[in-house]
């Protein structure tokens, strides 16, 4: 005899790119999904900004609302999609369906950042799940395949491009030579840039994903303030160049590690990549996160990490989780890390290697100079690069690039150090650092 099937009611609050994705995907798979998932997820209220806005999806009159409290008082709902945007309004919604005894569903990233901790914690108080799939790497399940299929696993660290915008930039001016302002203009007509692309491009966007991964790979949630987070905007085609001459790639990579003494290091930069590595072939609007378990070595996720159909597609899976976890009756939805805030590791004291570029007075005794003042430091050279003036860029007569690589070093020494070489009189221009990671490579 076949089993009854239930009835998972969901109340989506925000119909934009991303709810109309859901919603369209909803009633596209409905028999797919029953099937699946041996539930009817249905769709009843969707409470929007604008009742007159044109869309993409073709909603019922009657579905819609302009007061996302509407979803939260109506006790026929069992679940609520946050889909709004923002911090603080998206922050009182999913709040007030907690504390109403439902289930919710957020792809809401800065919330999460912000407020993931007394989430998480009215979730439990509530004994009511709160699922966040859609909030990291689009439509890539890499938060399930950390909280579950590598439950059994200290990570060691996560390295992940998490942003598909910028990763689309760097590849339009690695591949095609296009400055950042081209490459950014193009991402934007082509949608891939938000109109206001500012937290792609100075990095908070994945910013917010470090945090979230750092909270799941360690049970510590990490302050914004304790992040560090720099973008590409000052990436030119200049270091681009060089770097492929080095063997590397750049990508804007987020690192989430923790060390011996269990302090978490979670950060966001321009960073070089091998390119024998994979995550240096990861192009366009693609996401990649390399997660390296004591168990299991490294894993690779890649996939989409943005647009309607990706993001819903995760939506739609914590959807199918809540309705066997609801239809079960079980409050939780699987593993949740346990712990305080933590202690974040100071930038200053994080390690990797480095790369600097000079622009210096093409005079006798510089580069020994600059060795002096590093070896001082206690700071190693890898490899020094001193092109002749037709490599690289337009170079004036009498200057001269200096292109350094240089050993592992803590990174408040090696900005130190940076700081002094900018002060000498031979050095022209302010000196551009980057950060190198191995990879394990």
């Amino acid at each position: 005899m076949a089993a009854e099937r239930t009835t998972l009611r969901i109340g989506l609050a925000g119909l934009g790119n991303v709810g109309a994705g859901v919603y369209k995907n909803l009633e596209k798979n409905r028999q797919l999904l029953t099937e699946r998932t041996g539930a009817h997820l249905e769709v009843r209220r969707i409470a929007v900004r604008d009742l007159a806005r044109a869309r993409d999806v073709a909603v019922p009159a009657e579905m819609l609302t302009t007061r996302w409290q509407d979803l939260v008082e109506d006790p026929s709902l069992d679940i609520i999609v946050e889909l709004i945007g923002g911090v603080e309004e998206a922050r009182a919604l999913v709040t007030a369906a907690l504390k109403a005894g439902k289930a919710v569903v957020t792809g809401n990233k800065a919330l999460l950042a912000e407020h993931g901790k007394e989430l998480i914690q009215l979730a439990e108080q509530q004994n009511k799940p709160l699922y966040l799939e859609a909030a990291v790497a689009g439509g890539i399940p890499i938060i399930k395949a950390v909280r579950e299929a590598l439950v059994g696993n200290h990570i060691n660290a996560i390295y992940g491009i998490i942003n598909g915008t910028s990763n689309y930039i760097l590849t339009r001016m690695t591949t095609l030579g296009l400055s950042f302002e081209d490459a950014l203009a193009e991402a934007t007509a082509l949608g891939y840039a938000e109109a206001d692309p500012t937290l792609d491009i100075n990095g908070w966007d994945a910013g917010h994903k470090a945090i979230i991964l750092a909270w799941l790979s360690y049970g510590h949630w990490l302050r914004p303030a304790e992040v560090t987070v720099t973008g590409i905007e000052n990436i030119s085609l200049t270091d681009v160049g060089f770097a492929r001459r080095l063997g590397y790639e750049i990508k804007l990579l987020g690192v989430i590690r923790q060390d011996g003494g269990g302090l978490v290091e979670a950060r966001v930069q321009a960073t070089l990549i091998p390119k024998k590595h994979i995550l240096a072939s990861v192009s366009g609007v693609f996401n990649a996160v390399a997660v390296h378990g004591d168990v299991v070595g490294e894993t690779l996720f890649y996939g989409s990490g943005a647009g309607q159909d990706a993001t819903s597609s995760s939506v739609i899976a914590d959807l199918a989780d809540a309705a066997e976890n609801l239809s079960n009756e079980l409050g939780s939805n699987g593993f949740i890390p346990h712990g305080d805030t933590g202690k974040a590791k100071p930038i200053e004291d994080t390690v990797s290697q480095y790369y600097l570029r000079l622009r210096v007075a093409d005079t006798p005794g510089t580069l020994a100079r600059i060795a002096t003042l590093l070896a001082k430091r206690n700071i190693g050279i890898l490899s020094v690069i001193q092109p002749d003036p037709e490599e690289g860029d337009t170079q004036s007569s009498g200057t001269a690039h200096l292109v350094l690589t240089i050993h592992d070093a803590a990174f408040g020494n090696m900005r130190a150090a940076v700081d002094e070489i900018e002060a000498f009189d031979c050095t022209l221009e302010k000196p551009v650092l980057l950060r190198m990671e191995t990879l394990g490579s």
